[in-house]
């Protein structure tokens, strides 16, 4: 939480207007037992420039946009800065923002002097993976707010940091695991803490896309125009530019990302863990992990793999299959959460509760449900953060949670690089207990002249 002085100073810019709607929606959902106190309709409405936050956007390409973007049809930011290494990108973005939303954000390819402005209140972060622990830490010392895109980071180490600096520092910190404001799984997860499943006994969770493979392969090429390389690879290490390895495909090697296992596995997963209650790291993981696929592909990550969450009281399984698009219940991606009752099959835009059957009763043990009107929930996600800058308020999904997520990507990826089919962490002493390889992949080594953060 923040210290009372910031929460005062947000409060009192706020016009009375405001102030006095949102108690007044606090009041009403808190008597209705709605979970989301603001709804996207709120913000919908012109506001005051004094009322409206200024954000800048750090990663300009593909999702970090499409955030921008939600948080822009808000109403109620003003976007003062744009910032990416790649010059193509950042006038293509800025001359999207300057003709749709009438404003004109000022541009930078240095993040660093993004953070020197005063004038931002809270900074998103949309670059590659490996650039989100140092980005947000120095953004957090700085006083910013920050939108983090998942995962959280590219390693358990960068996760560390990052709960630790928005601790110190009182930060309103969001990461981008926006299912944590979706309709459907906010159902889904009333109707297993109401007990209409029964006992939560497996949660079963699969993807199967076909960008997991990776690319086709190519060689190295020059530097594109506009391009600064060496910046974009920051704190990872050098290599020779590839576009392989480049804009939209960084995700299938180690240095940036974690494969699908981390691009789609900490959202999943995540929803995992909060149907069990509680958001923590795993303690035991059983993976099996490898490159089956016979297409000619190029990555690092794999395109197979199986894991085994062993809970306090139930099981999770991840499923991961890159290369196809069928998968169980014929969906691509998905959640199946099993109980003595009833099992219920989800993604983001249906659920379905198929009840057991009792013999003895000659009756279901639970009425059956079906809805399928849900849509992405970026923009629900977007208002809950807008919304806790203003309350100072925790976000749905604060770094404590964003880091129990990337865990259950990070230590299968970990375990399936060094070849070892079981890993016990040990979360309070931050190691493995039964591979000092693995424990050696906990922390990168940053290189220079990039440091790794200390909080």
């Amino acid at each position: 939480m923040c210290s009372k002085h910031d929460k005062n100073r947000n409060l009192l810019n706020m016009n009375p207007s405001r102030r006095k709607f949102l108690k007044n929606s606090a009041v009403t959902a808190s008597v209705i037992g709605v979970t989301t106190l603001i709804p996207s309709e709120v913000w919908s409405s012109e506001f005051a420039p004094s009322d409206k936050i200024n954000v800048a956007l750090i990663g300009c390409r593909n999702m970090g946009f499409g955030i921008l973007e939600n948080h822009l049809d808000t109403g109620m930011v003003n976007c003062v800065a744009l910032c990416d290494v790649d010059e193509n990108v950042l006038r293509e973005k800025s001359d999207i923002v300057r003709k749709k939303f009438n404003q004109v954000p000022k541009l930078f390819h240095d993040y660093r002097k993004v953070l020197e402005d005063k004038d931002i209140d809270a900074v998103i972060i949309g670059t590659p993976d490996h650039w989100h622990c140092l980005i947000m830490v120095e953004a957090c010392q700085v006083g910013k707010d920050v939108y983090v895109e998942k995962p959280m980071a590219n390693t358990i180490g960068e996760c560390n940091m990052m709960v630790k600096a928005a601790q110190k520092y009182n930060r309103v910190v969001q990461v981008g695991q926006q299912q944590r404001d979706n309709r459907i799984f906010k159902d889904v997860m009333g109707l297993i803490k109401a007990g209409e499943i029964g006992t939560l006994r497996k949660v079963n969770i699969w993807a199967n896309f076909n960008y997991g493979l990776g690319t086709v392969p190519v060689p190295d090429s020059p530097v594109p125009s506009g391009v600064d390389y060496d910046f974009w690879l920051g704190p990872a290490p050098k290599r020779p530019f590839n576009t392989a390895r480049f804009h939209g495909t960084w995700r299938h090697y180690w240095d940036y990302g974690g494969g699908l296992m981390s691009d789609w596995g900490v959202h999943l997963l995540d929803m995992g863990m909060w149907a069990g209650g509680w958001a923590e790291a795993p303690k035991t993981v059983i993976t099996y992990a490898g490159n089956l696929s016979r297409q000619k592909m190029v990555r690092e990550t794999f395109d197979t793999m199986n894991v085994i969450y062993p809970k306090e009281n139930y099981v999770m399984n991840w499923d991961m299959t890159a290369g196809v698009e069928k998968g169980p219940f014929g969906l691509s991606y998905g959640l199946q959460f099993i109980g003595e009752k009833a099992t219920i099959v989800a993604d983001r835009h249906m659920y379905h509760l198929y009840p057991e059957w009792d013999d003895k009763k000659n009756a279901f043990k639970a009425k059956e449900i079906f809805f399928d009107k849900g849509h992405e929930s970026h923009r629900e996600h977007i208002d809950n953060f807008l919304e806790c800058i203003k309350s100072r308020e925790k976000t749905s999904c604060p770094p404590e949670v964003g880091r129990a997520a990337a865990l259950h990507a990070h230590i299968p990826n970990i375990a399936a690089r060094i070849g070892i089919s079981v890993l016990e962490w040990d979360d309070k002493n931050n190691r493995f207990t039964n591979s000092r390889e693995a424990n050696e992949l906990i922390t990168p080594e940053y290189r220079k002249p990039w440091k790794f953060p200390v909080i």
